[in-house]
């Protein structure tokens, strides 16, 4: 193995040698705890600490890095504290994720560490995010991100190549091939020669290089990062590397040739660097065992350290409180339940009002990115941002490629560099192939480990419009089961403009659903300039004795419809606005002045958020209940095509029977 220092200084040079050191020896020492049992997880990178370690070097304190199981290096070479990652490891309350993760799964803001998920793919588009960031300040800083061999294969990798190609993003992508992924080996992965060659199909520059070389892992990404920076543009580094344990402790090493072994361990980066440092004199045996033996005095030091932490006490409120980060007071943005009594207002159709929220987000927000299909000159599939590309600029209104998870990705790394973003959906339904970035990344990010995730992602959603399976779905309820994420469905103009601009304002990932069929079909009274309507309070649209309804959405017009045409009926009809978190205590009061109750919703009955609003009703609110809850759904079907079918497949076609079956009771 041959190792270039070039301009390195001796001095430099021994630095490296701690740094790759360090990571080995830790490794080491947690291997022993494992088998004593005192950590209950470890994936090794023995063999593969050239490439952490040369890499983190090669950038920049203050640029992100997303990295995965085997990059112990990153985090060493970054200085974090070894005692605080000791209990991160042992899942203690003073480790990275107060002993909510495991692993590598955290991440640090002071260190630019974005903690990984189990799905290896999602880090390359947050890199894509936090680039642009870099890109829309003009800074000069890269951003880069790990995956291996087998991640390759993922969609993730293709689409945060691809977005980061398009958008010229200076981001460095690294594959660590380890010829395994988990037990497959590289032949029954792909067909191309080299991970690297593809590269050009993005039409980006690539570049392969022997991993276990310290030297020439640190050069190349140096040299990456200035052509990053100064051409503003992505590049593609295969690392060759092996893995030297198993995927995990756990999974053994059978499945590998023994001979792979032998032939790798002569090709040990750190057993080569330290011969080489040795051979030229830079080194030498007395200072290596000084500090060898100084290093493992430290582990043990730290190890003690982290063993005198408290152990870990549940405190249900602080979990609970944890899931979602502080988001501003009513105070700080004009919060108003009826924005109409303290502002002068104007009619607006339900469309028109989520565009003048969107105007409105982007004039009080600089930081604030707009992004999804066709949405700049176009202006969208239904028009909303028309104009907003002269009036913002396309720096900040940005179509994007026809890859949901990858820019669900980059508005996550956007976020981790202090933007805002809002991610369109062309359709609600589209958003299924974004899932893992939602309800895995963006939603239980500040949990993990106290990062917000400042998105707000907009669905087109609902049926009514003939649109058929694919484009008319009500797809909510997929959502309300994620801790982390909050969750909107206005239903009148005035509410759709202030719970889109309270969505904005939230630090936390917004799902902002907005009903297609009543677009151009809803009008009202729109307070004009800047207000917020409260997450998770909702709305009383009128007070009745005899039935309550409890809906949202378009369900609202259903209810207000059928109550207009049986006057005699005493309907009280609640709005809930929002859905995660559901605003029980006006749910509680419904019940209270009727004691009959239908939840209504355009949502399938099955797993709809009606049975969990009946399941509550029925546990805390028993004593106040006349008749049994009754919800009224859409069918358990697809959504059919054909209007006639569709009008059948829609709850509002059952509401007048359910109301009848409630009455008589």
């Amino acid at each position: 193995m041959h190792f270039d220092p070039k301009a390195l200084s001796q001095e430099e040079l021994l630095q490296f040698y701690k740094a790759i050191l360090r990571p080995r020896m830790i490794e080491e020492k947690m291997l022993l705890l494992l088998r004593q049992g005192k950590i209950s997880k470890w994936f090794s990178g023995i063999g593969q600490e050239a490439i952490s370690v040369g890499a983190t070097l090669a950038l920049e304190p203050d640029e992100w890095i997303m990295p995965l199981h085997r990059n112990l290096g990153v985090f060493t070479t970054r200085n974090m504290p070894l005692n605080k990652l000791f209990m991160q490891w042992q899942g203690q309350k003073e480790g990275y994720s107060k002993g909510r993760e495991r692993s590598f799964h955290f991440g640090s803001k002071a260190h630019h560490i974005c903690g990984m998920i189990s799905h290896l793919g999602p880090q390359l588009s947050i890199a894509d995010g936090v680039a642009l960031a870099h890109r829309l300040r003009q800074e000069g800083k890269v951003s880069m991100g790990f995956t291996g061999d087998g991640g390759t294969s993922e969609g993730d990798f293709h689409e945060a190549l691809n977005v980061a190609a398009v958008w010229n993003l200076p981001v460095i992508f690294i594959i660590e091939n380890n010829g395994y992924g988990l037990s497959t080996p590289v032949q029954e992965q792909y067909r191309c020669e080299s991970l690297v060659q593809r590269a050009k199909g993005y039409g980006m520059e690539g570049v392969c290089i022997d991993g276990n070389n310290l030297l020439t892992v640190y050069d190349t990404i140096k040299g990456v990062r200035d052509y990053c920076i100064r051409e503003q543009k992505p590049y593609l580094v295969e690392c060759m590397t092996f893995r030297m344990r198993g995927h995990e402790e756990a999974s053994g090493i059978k499945y590998v040739p023994p001979e792979l072994f032998t032939q790798w361990a002569e090709k040990d980066p750190v057993k080569k660097y330290e011969e080489w440092l040795l051979l030229e004199g830079i080194l030498t045996y007395s200072v290596m065992e000084q500090l060898k033996a100084a290093l493992k005095n430290e582990i043990e030091q730290e190890l003690q350290t982290a063993a005198a932490a408290a152990a870990v006490v549940p405190d249900t409120e602080e979990e609970l409180k944890d899931v979602y980060a502080v988001a501003p007071s009513q105070h700080d943005t004009g919060s108003t339940d009826t924005g109409a009594s303290l502002f002068n207002t104007k009619s607006l159709r339900f469309i028109d009002a989520i565009k003048e929220g969107l105007q409105e987000g982007m004039q009080r927000f600089p930081q604030l990115i707009l992004m999804g299909q066709d949405i700049a000159a176009y202006g969208g599939a239904f028009k909303i941002t028309e104009g907003f590309a002269e009036q913002f600029g396309t720096d900040r209104v940005r179509n994007t490629p026809l890859c949901e998870s990858a820019i669900l990705g980059a508005a996550l790394g956007l976020s981790l560099e202090g933007f805002k973003s809002m991610v369109e959906m062309q359709f609600a339904d589209f958003v299924s192939v974004g899932l893992n970035q939602i309800v895995n990344n963006l939603a239980k990010l500040h949990y993990r480990w106290g990062q917000p995730a400042d998105v707000v992602v907009r669905l087109p959603t609902g049926a009514g419009v003939g649109a058929g399976p694919f484009h008319s779905q009500s797809n909510e309820a997929w959502f309300v089961h994620t801790p982390g994420l909050k969750i909107v469905y206005p239903s009148t103009p005035e509410d759709a403009k202030g719970l889109l601009l309270a969505a904005l304002a939230d630090p936390n990932p917004v799902l902002f659903f907005e009903h297609k069929a009543l677009y151009r079909s809803i009008s009202g009274e729109v307070p004009e300039g800047y207000y917020t309507i409260p997450i998770g309070k909702a709305r009383l649209v009128q007070e009745g004795t005899d039935i309550s309804i409890i809906t949202y959405g378009a369900g609202v017009h259903w209810a207000r419809e059928y109550a207009e045409a049986h006057p005699d009926i005493r309907m009280d009809i609640l709005d809930l606005r929002s859905l995660l978190p559901i605003d029980y205590a006006a749910i509680e009061a419904s019940v209270k002045r009727t004691g009959k109750v239908i939840v209504l919703h355009e949502d399938t009955l099955t797993g709809g958020i009606g049975g969990e609003i009946s399941a509550w009703i029925g546990e805390h609110c028993f004593e106040l209940l006349d008749a049994p809850v009754l919800r009224c759904a859409s069918l358990d079907t697809p959504v059919p095509f054909n209007t006639a079918l569709e009008q059948n497949f829609l709850a509002k076609a059952r509401l007048a029977t359910t109301v009848d079956r409630l009455l008589r009771y």
